[in-house]
């Protein structure tokens, strides 16, 4: 336990793998604030866990993976804090954001969670608009909360109650570089499309990837202001708007894969 003189108690929970290069710098951020770290790992072969331990004497492995939301309900119920951060090790506080949690959590508040603001740090830039013009929950009270069981962009499920934003941002250096980028977009974008496909989604064919595309790039650069992220900002917009495609157009493909199989009996028959 790394109790601190503070009249509230917090438990960090992250989840882990191969993250060597990045993990130091979450939990230094979190390091002055919490009761208790969690580090659940999925199996890392660098030094991740060696480096969790440094930070915490609660870093545990599991040997299988089940996916985003049922890996951090996992490190959640490891929590014992009234109140946890779920953060991930792409993450950091600022030094302003550490201090309004803890201003926030003395006060003993109402709310029943916070939205941290992000700050996407990728390419050498931080960006002030754009995908940086998002708050995800991340501060949340304990009691009562779960996970979704989604593969991936898992949320945070919480009982009826008043949910705030702070003001102090969340760095997220989402991407080592345009390699680690493109290979992110591809397995998100897959696991979204099957995610999808799972669930009964439509997606309106390739004419629908097509749209979602153009207006992911809209909302990213022109209603949130990505412009004025300058070149980096052009970037991110492009990028994230080829993901929603390539989801969608993976959905396309799972939805014809399926047709044909479907058809294919038939054509036998005749």
């Amino acid at each position: 336990m790394l109790k601190k003189d503070k009249i509230y108690e917090l438990s960090v929970i992250v989840i882990t793998k191969n993250e060597e290069d990045r993990i130091a710098r979450c939990l230094e951020s979190v390091l002055h604030i919490a009761d208790e770290i969690i580090v659940l790992d999925s199996g890392s072969n660098d030094r991740t866990v060696e480096i969790s331990r440094q930070y915490s004497d609660q870093v545990y492995v599991t040997d299988d993976w089940p996916g985003y939301g049922f890996q951090k309900q996992r490190a959640l119920e490891k929590a014992s804090c009234d109140w946890v951060l779920s953060i991930d090790a792409d993450e950091a506080l600022t030094s302003a954001l550490q201090d309004e949690i803890v201003r926030v959590l003395k006060n003993n508040p109402a709310e029943i969670g916070y939205r941290l603001p992000w700050a996407v740090t990728i390419f050498g830039k931080t960006l002030n608009y754009g995908r940086s013009a998002r708050a995800p929950l991340r501060l949340f009270k304990r009691e009562g909360a779960w996970f979704s069981d989604s593969q991936i962009h898992e949320k945070i499920l919480l009982p009826k109650g008043k949910i705030k934003k702070l003001k102090g941002r969340l760095l997220h250096y989402t991407h080592r570089d345009f390699g680690h980028y493109m290979e992110k977009n591809r397995h998100y974008a897959w696991l979204g499309a099957q995610k999808r496909y799972d669930s009964g989604k439509e997606g309106f064919g390739l004419t629908g990837a097509m749209l979602r595309a153009i207006w992911t790039f809209f909302q990213i650069y022109i209603i949130r202001l990505g412009f004025l992220d300058g070149r980096i900002g052009f970037l991110v917009a492009v990028m994230y708007s080829q993901g929603n495609f390539n989801k969608y157009a993976g959905l396309w493909t799972l939805r014809r894969q399926a047709a044909l199989k479907k058809d294919s009996p038939k054509l036998e028959n005749n």
